[in-house]
């Protein structure tokens, strides 16, 4: 089959940053794209969750009681700026509203922006800066918020949070952002830790004690180093998972692009074969089964070809096939190959059906009817009218692999398959559109077809048949 050219056009995906093979066809790396952007917009969607259900346990926690707040000293001097003083000093106090207006923005943004175009790799990166920057805010606030020691707020159990922020980064299959993630967190909990250590007004922070440590605003190292080394191993290990995994991505999405192509090639039941066979498919593989072989040739296409710009004559026989083959894959057909103007398919095998034979005349009928109205249509619109001739034949044949290591075809070979092929050049000397033998119309006919179709008198011979046929016209 030749390969259709190029027309020079090949799309490429608006961004290349590295991250992927640079071999990766166009396509694939489109589809990972579109993936990873559908990612974008899971994490963004789930950061606002986050960032919800921390503004709800805010709302229900309960504030330090009894804590003097005092107004903004520049400001007390006029009475009539007490109000706004006091208002200020009790937010500076209390930063967590803050905190959760600022990570609210920074996600609706990029919820917002993921939206709208695909995110660059450098605000993925001051995306995740920003997210453990304000949740490290968020856990410094506790305690002056409740009025404690810095120490206080080593033992949030907010700091989990961060292995989700870790997690979610694993959803676009690029380790870089895990680690990126893992080294930050694990930055900004040493940044709090040593703020706690340095900041603690009593003088005396830290304790080797664990007893004291959990129940004191007291800094164990040990314990805070153990957290440390926690994120940045579960970091590094999700991020050895999204190597691998991005290797598996990749091959699955170049295959599942295969598969979607081979459908444009083979049958969808032919091509769920291929692509679900256990082992790979070897030349000769291949079994007997009984079938309903449907040819189907476009009269006079050679003449309308010489008479037809090239051009032309290329949209005619596109605009052939799409008519039919559906038609025939309606009635359960499977497309064998197509050869030049002609079509042939298949009923019973890559499908397997009990009424085989049935279904390809009904198929048949179909297709003239298609014909017809497609003709009537191109001479409406001041066209050349357009003639198709068909025939039917049924028989065992050899369905499976032919071919050598490096090409294979799927195709069906038998006494059937020359029949159809026969009987459809056949048609011209009887000067009818459509003909079955009449074994294979008394097998349809016992499978449930239901149309009368009148048979030829006799027994007539037909080129390359050793022996005359009982020929019925179809149509």
């Amino acid at each position: 089959m030749a390969r259709p050219e190029s027309d020079g056009t090949r799309r490429r995906p608006p961004r290349r940053d590295g991250a992927w093979p640079a071999a990766l066809p166009a396509r694939v790396e489109r589809a990972i794209l579109a993936q990873q952007d559908h990612s974008e917009r899971i994490i963004g969607w789930i950061h606002a969750a986050i960032v919800t259900l921390f503004g709800v346990l805010y709302a229900l926690s309960r504030p330090a009681e009894g804590r003097a707040v005092d107004p903004m000293p520049w400001m007390v001097q006029d009475p009539a700026l007490m109000p706004a003083a006091d208002a200020i000093a009790r937010l500076l106090t209390n930063p967590v509203p803050w905190v959760l207006m600022l990570y609210s923005l920074a996600t609706a943004i990029r919820l917002v922006w993921s939206y709208r175009a695909r995110l660059p790799p450098w605000s993925l990166v001051v995306s995740i800066v920003i997210d453990m920057t304000l949740l490290m805010a968020l856990i410094w606030s506790f305690h002056v918020q409740y009025d404690q020691p810095p120490a206080f707020y080593l033992k949030a159990p907010t700091l989990l949070y961060v292995f989700i922020f870790i997690a979610l980064r694993t959803l676009r299959y690029e380790e870089r952002y895990v680690l990126i993630a893992g080294v930050v967190a694990a930055a900004g909990w040493l940044v709090l830790v040593g703020y706690a250590a340095a900041f603690d007004a009593s003088g005396v922070p830290t304790t080797r004690n664990y007893v004291e440590y959990m129940t004191s605003a007291r800094i164990l190292w040990g314990a805070e180093i153990d957290k440390i080394v926690t994120i940045l191993v579960v970091s590094a290990l999700l991020g050895l998972a999204m190597h691998n995994g991005r290797k598996l991505l990749v091959r699955a999405i170049a295959e599942g692009e295969a598969a979607r192509d081979l459908k444009r090639f083979f049958s969808d039941d032919v091509a769920r074969q291929i692509t679900g066979a256990d082992e790979p498919i070897k030349p000769g593989e291949g079994r007997i089964c009984d079938v309903a072989v449907l040819f189907i040739d476009l009269r006079d296409f050679t003449r309308l070809s010489r008479d037809l710009p090239p051009e032309q004559t290329v949209a005619l026989l596109a605009d052939y096939q799409a008519r039919l083959v559906p038609v025939v894959r309606a009635h359960g057909g499977s497309i064998d190959k197509f050869l030049g103007d002609g079509i042939l398919a298949s009923f019973g095998c890559a499908r397997p059906s009990p009424t085989y034979a049935a279904d390809a005349l009904a198929a048949l009928d179909a297709v003239m009817a298609e014909a017809a109205r497609w003709s009537d249509e191109r001479r409406s619109a001041g066209l050349q009218s357009i003639r198709v001739g068909a025939a039917v034949a049924a028989g065992s044949v050899l369905f499976g692999a032919v071919g050598d290591d490096n090409r294979l075809e799927y195709t069906i070979i038998g006494d059937a398959v020359n029949l159809a092929a026969k009987l459809e050049k056949h048609t011209k000397v009887e000067g009818v559109r459509a003909l079955t033998d009449a074994a294979t119309y008394e097998l349809a006919r016992r499978q449930g077809y239901a149309e009368t179709k009148p048979a030829l008198p006799a027994a007539r011979p037909v080129i390359g048949v050793a022996e005359p046929v009982r020929l019925v016209v179809l149509a």
